[in-house]
């Protein structure tokens, strides 16, 4: 039998007044079925406040006390499906309410809580909005549905996220060694003179090859994190959606809230190219300068002091003329 089919069953023996399954059924002169204990109960309140009238509950039909009848086409109906939903001899577990030991059959909008009659009578819940627990159900069923779609989504857009961090990671990865080859390659033809060079170069690199790697791994970490809250929310939801009405509605105006607040922030700019790639010096121009130099400090070191100065004067007056 599917779900459905037992939801209908079961509202059709699904006493109007206590809203849980018929007990001992009793039918009035309109049709209408109530359990013994609770048609028995209003028709005693009608006898105190209306001085003896007696109105059905669901329409409002008279009625008279000495007509109620039992209903075993009912009984047998309610048995079982109490069979098919809970087992051969098994009884519906009653939810109480841990103040004042009622059956919790309403919600209050504002705290988001399962309550009783006599809490929506306390101070705590005066003047809020309540419902009967099956209206609130729907009303936060298709609102979790709502969230649900969202938070996929936005958990669809952390995993796309994670998997460019992922491509980027490998990319930068790949650019790394072969910038390493290239400038050891350069260096190792000048290693006499810049080595010293090299080195510098190297730790460069190596530090902007780590914050890159750090920025990834911070934006992994921020993700992850992210997508552990967003899994366990939407867990929690689907609990909710799941379960029976009573985990539906606990607390649910705070997981609404979260639901609706949440969203996925994305991490600041990934690094994609290296800020600077590094350019070998020029080996024969290097090679020309140095030997120059070479020979320049050959010849002044040959050169007398007065020869010196006297091509220096020679020169300064080309300039002035």
């Amino acid at each position: 039998m599917t779900s459905a089919v037992l939801v209908d069953i079961q509202e059709e023996v699904t006493c109007p007044i206590c809203l849980d399954l018929l007990t001992e059924p009793l039918s009035i002169d309109c049709g209408h079925s109530f359990c013994q204990a609770c048609i028995t109960g209003n028709s005693r309140q009608s006898d105190i406040s209306q001085e003896g009238a007696n109105s059905c509950p669901v329409c409002g039909s008279s009625y008279q006390p000495g007509n109620l009848r039992p209903n075993r086409h009912l009984a047998n109906i309610v048995e079982r499906l109490r069979e098919v939903v809970l087992g051969p001899g098994e009884q519906p577990k009653l939810i109480l309410c841990a103040h004042h030991g009622e059956k919790l059959q309403l919600f209050c909008k504002e705290d988001g809580k399962v309550i009783c009659w006599r809490c929506e009578r306390s101070q705590d819940h005066r003047g809020h909005h309540t419902f009967l627990m099956e209206e609130a159900a729907q009303e936060y069923q298709e609102k979790f549905q709502e969230s649900l779609k969202k938070l996929r989504k936005e958990q669809q857009d952390a995993e796309n996220l994670q998997a460019v961090i992922r491509e980027r990671r490998a990319t930068w990865k790949n650019q790394m060694e072969p910038e390493r080859h290239r400038i050891q390659t350069e260096f190792n033809r000048l290693r006499s003179i810049l080595d010293k060079e090299e080195q510098r170069e190297l730790k460069r690199l190596e530090k902007e090859e780590r914050k890159g790697f750090s920025i990834m791994e911070e934006a992994e970490v921020e993700l992850a994190q992210q997508s552990q809250s967003l899994r366990e929310l939407i867990s929690d939801l689907e609990r909710r959606c799941q379960g029976s009405t009573m985990e539906l509605l606990q607390d649910a105006s705070d997981v609404m809230t979260r639901s609706e607040f949440w969203t996925l922030r994305e991490p600041k700019a990934l690094p994609n190219k290296l800020r600077s790639a590094f350019r070998a010096p020029d080996l024969k121009k290097m090679l020309r300068v140095f030997r120059d130099l070479t020979d320049v400090q050959s010849y002044w070191a040959h050169v007398p002091v007065h020869a010196l100065i006297l091509g220096t004067r020679k020169r300064e007056q080309r300039t002035h003329d």
